[in-house]
């Protein structure tokens, strides 16, 4: 038979087991706790679908990755079952992010487009009940919406089901402008309304020549389009890298300095077009080419031997004003 003094110390001993599993046990709880949240990377964003042409009350939208996206419309309500500042679309890439103004009172959120829709021609965007609180509106909103391409930390919070911080509104005297721009239903292009995706099919000459030269200010390169100067082709200065199926005609000064390749396997992107000409005109403001895509024209620049190089063209190239210019992998 044990003593008593034997078996409390078998008792204390077990205990002190005990409590060193729970040591260890909670030893390893902080590094679960602060492990990064899954699938909110960068990664998240990608793939990016496109996807094909699909019909909506005969009206047919094709998807494309439209760069400088800038419209005025009216923003469609989501059911109470989608959760986050996200909206639908119905032919911008999924995903994407884009700014959308209340044209009532000028707040601006971020959004990010994950679904498909609306499935209503006179909706602009379908908003998911977040992004209406958040923004401040009701169904059937009047609203502008833009794609941008906001930071990463920005990016995140929006993967993660939370609002980024708001956007600088919008001054009351630019609100007006846009409004005279809003179609009784439906949506309209800014900027230049040839660029416009509409459903795949061109605006007439009526109604390019129709815009209203006192709206230019509306949108932010408006200064681009001034024309430049017309300059007599040159010969080039000695070094001066020479683009690959560069447009003729374009600025004595290239907005790029980075050389080419021609088996390169990257490109900086700065627009899609459905009027061959625009996309012309571009790509000799940018010297670089054109690509057809389909019913469109695809503006390049390169294309480049490296990732890096492609970097360098697109920083330049921002720095000009084409804010939404994007490297595009090559085939």
């Amino acid at each position: 038979m044990k003593s008593p003094n034997r078996i409390l110390l078998a008792a204390s001993a077990g205990l002190g087991l005990l409590g060193l599993g729970a040591c260890a046990s909670n030893a390893q709880a902080p590094a679960a706790s602060t492990a990064p949240e899954a699938g909110n990377g960068p990664a998240a964003d990608y793939p990016v679908v496109v996807g094909d042409p699909f019909t909506i009350d005969g009206v047919t939208y094709t998807p494309v990755d439209t760069m400088n996206y800038d419209q005025v419309g009216y923003a469609g309500r989501e059911g109470a079952g989608v959760t986050g500042v996200t909206g639908a679309h119905r032919t911008l890439p999924l995903p994407s992010y884009v700014e959308v103004t209340s044209l009532d009172t000028g707040r601006t959120i971020l959004v990010r487009l994950e679904r498909r829709g609306p499935m209503t021609n006179d909706r602009l965007i379908a908003l998911a009940p977040d992004a209406i609180e958040q923004l401040g509106i009701g169904e059937g909103a009047p609203i502008r919406m833009r794609r941008v391409n906001p930071p990463e930390e920005q990016r995140a919070e929006l993967r993660a089901g939370r609002e980024a911080p708001p956007r600088m509104d919008t001054p009351q005297g630019l609100l007006e402008v846009l409004k005279r721009r809003l179609p009784p239903r439906g949506s309209a292009p800014l900027g230049d309304p040839r660029q416009a995706e509409v459903s795949g099919v061109a605006p007439t000459l009526e109604v390019i020549e129709t815009r209203d030269p006192n709206e230019e200010a509306l949108v932010e390169d408006a200064a681009n389009e001034a024309e430049e100067p017309a300059l007599t082709p040159a010969e080039p200065p000695a070094g001066r890298p020479q683009l690959r199926n560069a447009v003729e005609g374009g600025p004595a000064r290239a907005p790029v300095m980075v050389p080419t390749d021609p088996d390169g396997k990257f490109a900086v992107q700065l627009g899609a077009f459905s009027v061959r000409a625009n996309a012309q005109k571009l790509a000799r403001e940018v010297q670089g080419y054109v690509e057809d895509s389909g019913a469109l024209a695809i503006v390049r620049v390169g294309p480049f031997a490296t990732r890096g190089q492609a970097e360098e063209a697109l920083a330049k190239l921002r720095s000009r004003g084409y804010s939404d210019a994007l490297i595009r992998p090559l085939d």
